[in-house]
């Protein structure tokens, strides 16, 4: 068994990820979508069709959802569905190394990959000092 990895974010992040992910890995070692939330989307509708896709990742261990925004509406919706029973946790600011990151530990358990992800994300921030 394995964690799942479910991207929530605002339109066209999610999979322009997951693709950038695929051109550094080209198989992935975790399964791995992404729901996408467009901006006048109906919320429930949302988090309805969102539940249903973290219940196929989650093989027994969990899902790891990785969140574009925090307070916004896909990480809301990706953390409402702790409420529906879905067995997750979830980290915010996703970006390109977060996800990385995540799929080079895809052996670790949920709560650690919490911490590498959170890790991933920010060690891929550089500032040029120059």
């Amino acid at each position: 068994m394995s964690v799942g990895v479910l991207l929530m974010t605002h339109e066209a992040v999610g999979h322009a990820l997951i693709s950038a992910a695929r051109h550094v890995m080209p198989r992935l070692p975790l399964k791995v979508d992404a729901v996408e939330i467009p901006a006048d989307a109906d919320t429930e509708v949302m988090r309805s069709l969102t539940a249903r896709h973290a219940r196929a990742l989650d093989e027994g261990d969990g899902v790891l959802v990785l969140a574009d925004l925090y307070g916004a509406t896909p990480c809301n919706i990706g953390l409402s569905l702790a409420s529906l029973g879905v067995h997750l946790r979830c980290v915010s600011g996703l970006n390109l190394p977060m996800l990385l990151r995540v799929l080079n530990y895809a052996d670790r358990p949920l709560d650690e990959l919490v911490e590498i992800a959170a890790s991933g994300g920010r060690g891929g921030i550089f500032i040029d000092h120059a």
